[in-house]
């Protein structure tokens, strides 16, 4: 399933959401224009290397950019292609303005790094020994799809379901949209394994449970949890 918009409506303009998305957009564009030596270097100087991270390994000293435990923030900024850039942005655009709103700016801001945080420990734990980089947002915007599970299961999805030559665009309930997202990763995690094959099953799974946990005490008050908003409140709530 492939979102394209949901029919929840926001009471706060989504400034850190658009934020995000025009770091990671210039960051990426940025990316783009490098040679490819030195976006290889970027990719190892800012992306998450866990065996760097656990002391396990060390960098050469003309790749080493940040402190091993800053990249584990940095990372979070870096993509490593166009699909990978627009398929996590598409998912942040559509469901992190209702999670921003219901926690309000400030606390959405760390909510969404302590979520990649989670998501970067869940991956390399996995595989504690790679040397293979980790970079993406998809860690923190699975913990922004588990807060929107938690707040919104009910809320309309309009998703894109490819069916071989044919496609359909229906309406489904958020639950299953994004609980299918999840069942998805679970099963990839297992069936790839550890390092997962190119795709960070793991900072998925880890990020969403962690945005399920967290958007508990972080939601503003007046936000009713599997309903949504209850009262409006200012951005600082």
């Amino acid at each position: 399933m492939i979102p394209l918009r949901d029919d929840n409506p926001t009471t706060l303009k989504p400034v850190v959401t658009i934020g995000i998305v025009a770091v990671c957009t210039l960051v990426f564009l940025w990316q783009a224009t490098l040679p490819p030596a030195d976006g290889e270097r970027l990719v190892y100087g800012l992306g998450l290397v866990p065996a760097v991270l656990f002391g396990r390994a060390e960098l050469p000293p003309e790749l080493a950019m940040v402190p091993a435990e800053l990249s584990l923030f940095t990372s979070m900024f870096l993509h490593a292609g166009w699909l990978h850039l627009i398929g996590n942005m598409l998912y942040l655009w559509i469901f992190g303005n209702n999670v921003e709103d219901a926690l309000g700016h400030v606390r959405f801001v760390g909510f969404y790094l302590v979520c990649g945080l989670a998501a970067a420990l869940a991956q390399a734990l996995q595989a504690p020994d790679s040397t293979i980089p980790m970079v993406g947002a998809s860690g923190a915007i699975g913990g922004v799809l588990g807060a929107y599970l938690v707040l919104f299961p009910s809320a309309r999805v309009l998703v894109l379901l490819p069916l071989g030559l044919f496609t359909r665009i229906i309406r489904v309930p958020a639950i299953v949209a994004l609980g299918f997202w999840f069942v998805l990763q679970f099963l990839g995690g297992f069936v790839a394994g550890a390092e997962g094959g190119g795709i960070a099953y793991w900072a998925h799974i880890g990020g969403f449970v962690a945005g399920a946990v967290l958007v508990l005490p972080l939601r503003r008050r007046g936000i009713g949890l599997l309903k949504g908003i209850t009262r409006p409140r200012g951005p600082w709530g």
